[in-house]
C-alpha cells in the first residue's frame, strides 16, 4: 500500500481528492491536514509514503512545508497539487525537493500516476507543467548559447583557439604545445580573453566556451603531459 497524507485548507477539495484516490486499491489515505504546519506534524506521526500539498494554505504554505519536510522527513515523497501553475511556483517547488507537481484541473488519472511514480522514487509532472518546464529550460539554454556566441565572436581567431582548449581543460603548457606557442604567449592570451569576456576566472571562460560550441572540434587531451 502507498500511504498518503492530504494537505489542503479546503475540506471539499480534500474530500474530492480522497474520492479519486479511493478507486486505487494500492493507495490509502492515512491523514488529512488543513495547513502546512499541521501537515508536518501529521507526517511525523503517521510517516506516510507520499504527501499531497496545496501551495496556498494558512499558517505555513505548501512551498515552505516542502522545504521543512525535506529536512525532517526525507523519506516521504512530496507532490504539489495546486490550482496555481505559475513558473515561479513550479521552479521553487521542484527546487525545494518536491517530486511531483500536478494541477487540480488535470485528469484524475494524472493524480494516481503521480502518486505511484513518486512513491517509487521517480518524478512526475502533469503534461501542462512539463511543457512549461521544458519551454523554460529550452528557452534559457538557447538564450545562453546566443549570448555566448556573441561574446566569443569579439575574440580574435587565435584567442578563440586558446579559449576552446581552456574549455577542454588543458593547462597553459598543454595549450602552448598544442598550438606551437610559447607558454608566456598563452598566458597573455588567456589574460586578454578573460578581460574581453568579462570572466573572473578560467572556469567561467570554460563555460562560455562550452555554450558557444567551441569544443565541438577539440580533440581530447588524453595522453598529453602537464
Amino acid at each position: 500500500m502507498i500511504r498518503v497524507l492530504l494537505a489542503d485548507d479546503e475540506a471539499m477539495i480534500r474530500a474530492g481528492v480522497r474520492a479519486i484516490l479511493a478507486v486505487d486499491p494500492e493507495i490509502e489515505v492515512v491523514a488529512e491536514a488543513g495547513d502546512g504546519r499541521e501537515a508536518i506534524d501529521l507526517v511525523l506521526s503517521h510517516r506516510p509514503d507520499v504527501v499531497l500539498l496545496d501551495i496556498r494554505m494558512p499558517r505555513m504554505d505548501g512551498l515552505s512545508a516542502v522545504a521543512e519536510l525535506r529536512r525532517v522527513a526525507p523519506g516521504t515523497a512530496v507532490v504539489m497539487l495546486t490550482t496555481f501553475g505559475e513558473d515561479d511556483y513550479i521552479a521553487r517547488a521542484l527546487g525545494e525537493g518536491a517530486g511531483g507537481f500536478l494541477l487540480k484541473s488535470g485528469d484524475p488519472r494524472e493524480l494516481l500516476a503521480g502518486i505511484h511514480a513518486v512513491a517509487e522514487g521517480a518524478a512526475y509532472l502533469s503534461p501542462r507543467v512539463a511543457h512549461r518546464v521544458i519551454t523554460q529550460l529550452t528557452g534559457g539554454r538557447m538564450t545562453r548559447v546566443v549570448a555566448a556566441r556573441e561574446q566569443v565572436a569579439a575574440l580574435t581567431p587565435r584567442e578563440r583557439d586558446v579559449l576552446a582548449l581552456v574549455g577542454a581543460g588543458l593547462s597553459n603548457g598543454q595549450i602552448a604545445r598544442r598550438l606551437y606557442l610559447v607558454e608566456g604567449t598563452v598566458k597573455a592570451h588567456v589574460s586578454a580573453i578573460l578581460t574581453r569576456l568579462g570572466a573572473r576566472n578560467r572556469v567561467q571562460a570554460a563555460i562560455l566556451a562550452h555554450e558557444a560550441g567551441l569544443l565541438d572540434s577539440v580533440e581530447p587531451p588524453d595522453g598529453e603531459v602537464q
